[in-house]
């Protein structure tokens, strides 16, 4: 740094001495000269004491250089680990939270938690009185799960993909363990075939821990399905059947979806239940990836 102060100096004192240039307009450009240095010009370093400097001044530390001339670039790009967040208010006075995070790119691990946060503070009588009605007669009150979620590639071509999730809600001391095969078969251009099962080992009650005596409950679900999609009209024709160890047989049931716009879709479906009656729904949705 001081030497090439002292360099720039020297250049302003030469320019300083060189005369000024002829302002004859018949004289090409290219033909100026400059002016060299001359013995009459001032000595810049004639009453500086080259021993009394403060040297110090340039004792810096090399093993920080990397890292500044790192942090002097541009602005730094979205961290591929960065917490995602999400919020949305609910009719009965809640607030529906997400978070969700990156573990590692290798099959797709992730974390997260979706929570259910009541309002706090005061609240009029109105308000109050509107949160019970639509809570059920009750105030809402804050909840929440936790889950850990990895998507796997299949084995051969037995399946394509595997999802494996485990959620635990301390709240009503429950936790679910689900694992999803999944398998595409494209049969032409226009139609493809999905075929997808899922296995769900639900506890209920406290995890046993040691000192505790407890006696979780387990159950099974299991639930196959296969979806025919026409890609042209955006329609999905499903059938599929389910078994748990409340039943004692298959439940079978059909349906049908239909995209809209901008991921709203419209689906019905007819199936059985455990009591012989007709399960029939019909819904609207709208689904977007985070």
């Amino acid at each position: 740094m001081l030497a090439a102060g002292i360099t720039l100096a020297s250049m302003l004192a030469a320019a300083a001495q060189t005369p000024p240039a002829d302002d004859d307009p018949e004289t090409p450009a290219a033909e100026e000269t400059e002016t060299a240095p001359s013995v009459n010009d001032v000595d810049i370093m004639k009453d500086i004491d080259v021993d009394k400097l403060d040297w110090s001044q340039l004792n810096v530390d090399a093993s920080t250089l990397p890292a500044l001339a790192k942090g002097s670039g541009g602005p730094k790009g979205a961290s591929a680990a960065e917490t995602a967040w999400s919020s949305n208010a609910n009719s009965n006075g809640t607030s529906a939270v997400s978070v969700k995070q990156s573990i590692s790119p290798f099959w797709d691990t992730r974390i997260g938690a979706d929570m259910r946060v009541a309002r706090q503070g005061t609240a009029t009588t109105s308000e109050l009185l509107s949160e019970k009605l639509a809570n059920g007669g009750s105030l809402p009150q804050s909840s929440g799960t936790a889950w850990a979620a990895i998507t796997a590639p299949g084995v051969a071509s037995i399946w394509d993909k595997t999802s494996v999730e485990a959620r635990v809600d301390p709240g009503s001391e429950q936790s679910r363990l689900g694992t999803s095969l999944s398998k595409s078969l494209p049969l032409n251009e226009e139609y493809s075939l999905t075929l997808k099962n899922d296995y769900n080992l639900i506890q209920q009650g406290i995890v046993p821990v040691p000192g505790i005596v407890s006696h979780p409950a387990r159950s099974y679900e299991t639930d196959q399905s296969a979806r025919l999609s026409i890609a042209d009209t955006g329609t999905s024709l499903i059938a599929g059947q389910t078994l748990s160890t409340s039943d004692d047989k298959w439940l079978r049931k059909v349906g049908a979806e239909q995209k809209l716009f901008d991921g709203v879709t419209i689906s019905g479906s007819i199936g059985e239940t455990p009591s012989g009656a007709a399960n029939k729904s019909l819904s609207a949705g709208f689904r977007r990836s985070w």
